[in-house]
C-alpha cells in the first residue's frame, strides 16, 4: 500500500470529496448510511483495498460525530439522560465487531443487512407516530439487559462495517428509549464517537487506515455534521423531516445492501 499520507487526487475529485463529503456529514447526522457515499469513493476513486477503505472511513466518522456532538452541547438542547447504559456495551461490541472485520462473509451480512432495512423501512411507514412524539425518557428501558444486548449487537456491527449503523441505533434510541428523534440524534453522535475511536484504533493497528484521504474526507464530513445539528436545533418540525429522509436512507440502503 502506498504512503498513508500521500493524496493524489484531480480537480474534479476533489469536488467530489466537498461535495460527498459534506453530505455524508448531513446524512450520518441526520439518520444514517452516509458511508454508502464515502466507501466506494474510497474503493473507486482512491484505489483503497476494501478493507482499507473500511477502516479510512472511521476518520470522518470520528470526527463528524466530534464535531456534531460538540455543536449539540453547545446549543443547550441535547439530552443524554441514561445514555451510559448504551455507550457501554455500544463500545465493547464495537471493538468486538472491528476485530473479527476481516473473517466475516460479506454477501452473507449484506443479505441479512438487507433484510433488517426492509423491516425497519415497513416499521418507519406504517405507524409514524412512534418516531415523531415528545415523551419522557424512559431510562430504565436502557438498563434492561435486552436493550444492553441489543446496543451490544449494534455496536458489533458498526465496529464491522460502519454503513448503517446510525439507522439501527435512532431505531433502539426512539423506539426503544423513547428519545424524540432530535433528542436521540445527540445520543446517537455520542455512541458513534464512543465506540469509533477504539474501531478506528483496531484498523490502524492492523495498517488499514489511509490517513491522508480519511482526515481530507473528514474535514467535509465536519462541516456537513456541524451543518446538521445547527439545522435540528433550530428547525421546530426537525423530527418529521428526519423521520422523511429515515424513509428515504432506508430505503435506499436496503435496496444498495440487497442488490
Amino acid at each position: 500500500m502506498p504512503d498513508i499520507w500521500t493524496i493524489d487526487l484531480s480537480v474534479a475529485e476533489w469536488v467530489l470529496f466537498l461535495v460527498a463529503g459534506v453530505a455524508t456529514g448531513v446524512i450520518n447526522t441526520l439518520s444514517g448510511s452516509g458511508s454508502l457515499i464515502t466507501l466506494p469513493i474510497f474503493v473507486f476513486v482512491c484505489g483503497l483495498p476494501a478493507p482499507v477503505a473500511n477502516g479510512t472511513n472511521r476518520v470522518g466518522v470520528v470526527l463528524q460525530s466530534a464535531v456534531g456532538l460538540g455543536t449539540y452541547v453547545k446549543s443547550g438542547k441535547s439530552n443524554f439522560e441514561g445514555a451510559t447504559w448504551l455507550v457501554i456495551p455500544s463500545v465493547v461490541g464495537a471493538i468486538f465487531g472491528a476485530a473479527i472485520a476481516a473473517k466475516l462473509d460479506d454477501e452473507t451480512m449484506n443479505l441479512v443487512l438487507g433484510g433488517l432495512l426492509i423491516f425497519m423501512l415497513i416499521v418507519l411507514v406504517a405507524k409514524p407516530s412512534r418516531w415523531i412524539h415528545e415523551m419522557p425518557v424512559e431510562i430504565q428501558r436502557n438498563k434492561h439487559p435486552l436493550t444492553v444486548l441489543a446496543f451490544f449487537a449494534i455496536g458489533v456491527y458498526g465496529g464491522f462495517i460502519q454503513a448503517g449503523v446510525g439507522i439501527f441505533l435512532l431505531a433502539g434510541l426512539v423506539l426503544i428509549s423513547r428519545y424524540s428523534l432530535s433528542s436521540a440524534n445527540g445520543v446517537k453522535l455520542l455512541v458513534v464517537l464512543m465506540f469509533g475511536i477504539p474501531a478506528l484504533g483496531v484498523f490502524i493497528w492492523h495498517g488499514q487506515v489511509h490517513m491522508g484521504y480519511g482526515l481530507a474526507m473528514a474535514i467535509f464530513q465536519a462541516f456537513g455534521a456541524w451543518i446538521a445539528v445547527k439545522w435540528v436545533v433550530n428547525f421546530k418540525n426537525a423530527d418529521v423531516w428526519i423521520h422523511r429522509l429515515l424513509i428515504l436512507m432506508v430505503a435506499g440502503a436496503a435496496v444498495k445492501f440487497l442488490w
